[in-house]
């Protein structure tokens, strides 16, 4: 099935629209030179612009005058732009980015005190546990603190890790007693990695038991998933599912399809459980067979969404779902992910979602959609998109030598 799929998909890309509707070519050229040579000259300037101030700054997207928004150590994103920092030295392995990296990383210390964060994943792992494995940087005791803060979340009886501290931020208001989202899966990355360096399974425990959790509580039928479900603590009993960026309850959110992806993903990378590896299969299938995937394979914000095809693509779904297939390439070869992740990639160099040098508030990536419902950042670059597209060309290269 996946093999006449991609068949489908590798045909239709000859024809494909571009990641948001023009036409455009299929690039022959180096996709690899390419897009590392705009990731320099963008990211040249964007922390060339950041050191004419004072104080560190940390990009995240453009508002609706086209200015750079910054964002505090705190927020869940706040990470990503040093972890691109370090994606574009190991492509580059020019020492100026090494050092860049290392400083807006180290910048970031505090993230790991945070008591009610869930994000550890995200703000950790891009930072701290990128610069340990590219840079070989000394973070161990980072990875550890952030992975025994983490475990605090953790609640025995539903077996699942906590989404945020509900008496703070806007969650108090939400009814929840116990929330976990598809994202949390990108945390558990974290604990694994304090099991391997600490020698206590206990972290590794409380990943695995999480990921089986979601597993069994946050798919349908069809293998699309909710965004959030909500338990109880002290039963373990599931209070309500919720799809809280998507189109509605019911509806496939992309970025979270690609959340989950990703996650069984990684999951396999620590655990070669082999229902996290059919998971990843399962979940691929839905994507790359549903009727409202464009021919260029850059998703609709919600499969589900009201107004398809005049509804926003996510460009940051896509890019995640990249990175995450050239990975599950890794572990079943010859079936085609790899070539599924190449066609999203030529989509994303396009110069419809690749933005020209010098422009886009020097992002890489243009349309991605952080949350509809919510009216926030809608069509505009988002500092996660660059990094999971950042990652993906790491994985291709690597792949490919």
């Amino acid at each position: 099935m996946k093999s006449t799929l991609l068949t489908i998909l590798s045909g239709a890309l000859l024809l494909m629209m571009s990641g948001c509707g023009s036409k455009i070519s299929v690039s022959t050229g180096d996709i690899l030179s390419d897009n590392i040579k705009n990731a320099i000259t963008q990211y040249s300037s964007q922390v060339r612009l950041i050191g004419n101030n004072d104080k560190i700054m940390i990009p995240r997207t453009l508002d609706e005058h086209g200015e750079i928004v910054y964002m505090p150590c705190n927020d869940w994103s706040s990470a990503f732009f040093s972890g691109s920092l370090w994606y574009i030295y190991d492509l580059t392995k020019d020492p100026k980015w090494e050092n860049w990296a290392a400083k807006y990383t180290e910048s970031l210390d505090s993230i790991s005190y945070l008591t009610h964060h869930d994000d550890a994943g995200f703000m950790v792992g891009s930072s701290f546990l990128n610069g340990m494995r590219i840079g070989g940087r000394g973070y161990r005791s980072v990875i550890l603190r952030a992975a025994k803060l983490l475990s605090t979340h953790f609640h025995p009886v539903a077996g699942v890790i906590q989404l945020l501290d509900l008496n703070k931020d806007c969650q108090s208001s939400k009814g929840w007693k116990c929330p976990v989202t598809i994202e949390n899966m990108m945390s558990l990355e974290i604990l694994f990695e304090a099991s391997q360096l600490s020698g206590d399974y206990s972290y590794h425990n409380m990943a695995v038991s999480h990921a089986d959790k979601t597993l069994q509580n946050h798919f349908r039928i069809d293998y699309s998933c909710y965004h959030l479900v909500d338990y109880d603590p002290d039963t373990g009993e599931i209070r309500s599912k919720q799809t809280i960026q998507g189109y509605a309850d019911e509806s496939a959110w992309a970025r979270g399809q690609a959340w989950a992806l990703y996650g069984y993903t990684m999951c396999y990378r620590y655990t070669h459980k082999a229902e996290y590896l059919m998971q990843a299969q399962n979940i691929y299938n839905y994507i790359f067979t549903n009727k409202n995937l464009p021919t260029d394979l850059i998703p609709y914000w919600d499969y589900d969404a009201l107004n398809i095809p005049n509804e926003p693509r996510d460009v940051s779904a896509a890019a995640i779902t990249a990175s995450a297939l050239y990975e599950l390439d890794t572990f079943l070869p010859g079936t085609k992910y790899k070539e599924t992740a190449d066609m999203i990639m030529e989509s994303l160099s396009s110069p419809v979602c690749r933005a020209e040098e010098g422009t886009n508030g020097y992002f890489i990536l243009e349309h991605s959609v952080g949350s509809i419902p919510h009216k926030q950042e809608v069509d505009v670059p988002l500092n996660y998109a660059d990094y999971y597209f950042l990652e993906a060309l790491i994985r291709k290269r690597d792949l490919e030598k």
